[in-house]
């Protein structure tokens, strides 16, 4: 359902995948981020997703005004995870405030790898 929002001139719909991509995006410019994550449907492989793509590692669920983000995420080895994790939520949540003016209830991060990057 996508969000909406309302005032005395009209209502603004913003469409879930405008907010997976900004999500995607937010995302993408964190310290510790390799990059997003898709699952296969083939035993539940995890396969790394390009930059253009980042969004599709992105599940948004719009409530009334309230949006919930889910991330699937694959992060750098070495870095603290729980660093990371608590960077992108920061970023990704001001970012989809800031940018459309809606409150995000949730913001919840899926670590799926981990990878050396050379």
């Amino acid at each position: 359902m996508p969000g909406k929002l309302t005032n005395d001139i009209g209502t603004i719909v913003i469409d879930d995948n405008v907010l997976a991509s900004i999500a995607g995006a937010s995302a993408m410019e964190c310290y510790g981020l390799v990059g997003m994550a898709a699952k296969s449907a083939a035993g539940g492989l995890v396969e790394l997703l390009k930059r253009e793509h980042s969004s599709k590692g992105v599940k948004v669920y719009t409530e009334n005004d309230e949006i919930t983000i889910e991330l699937f995420v694959i992060v750098e080895f070495g870095t603290r995870v729980s660093v990371v994790a608590n960077n992108i939520i920061e970023k990704v949540k001001y970012n989809i405030e800031h940018l459309t003016g809606m409150n995000v209830k949730k913001v919840n991060i899926n670590v799926q790898g981990v990878r050396v990057q050379k």
